[in-house]
């Protein structure tokens, strides 16, 4: 199926908008670990690798599977979802009430997003 429903296209923007994010995490991180602010070289260059790596494999779920209406973009953009639930909550329990919340509230409508009956619909198809 090509048609996309405004559901798909709003969780393919909230997964491409959290990919965006990881990638300037990860490469912040890497910058500052080469100016010398990590503790530990290995340590930070391998947790900005890391941000780099997620922030690809979301932009690549988003545009690569969800945006192309591809069934299996679904399942990695799930996941995303239900694992940035309790890095929002400890970011809230931190008191960083802003990020947590805002990503909170992204990580929550990525998921009814990308369950939505219009979502299911496109990428699994009517049986």
């Amino acid at each position: 199926m090509s048609k996309r429903p405004p559901s798909l296209v709003a969780a393919a923007l909230v997964v491409a908008l959290e990919g965006l994010i990881a990638l300037g995490l990860g490469g912040y991180g890497i910058l500052e670990t080469l100016r010398g602010a990590a503790s530990d070289l290995t340590a930070g260059l391998a947790a900005g690798a890391f941000g780099l790596l997620v922030g690809a494999g979301l932009l690549w779920v988003a545009w690569g599977g969800l945006l192309k209406v591809e069934r299996w973009g679904r399942a990695p953009g799930v996941l995303a979802q239900i694992l940035l639930i309790p890095v929002a909550v400890t970011l809230i329990q931190s008191q960083q009430a802003l990020p947590g919340g805002t990503l909170l509230v992204m990580a929550v409508v990525g998921l009814a997003a990308l369950l939505a009956p219009p979502t299911t619909r496109a990428l699994v198809g009517e049986d």
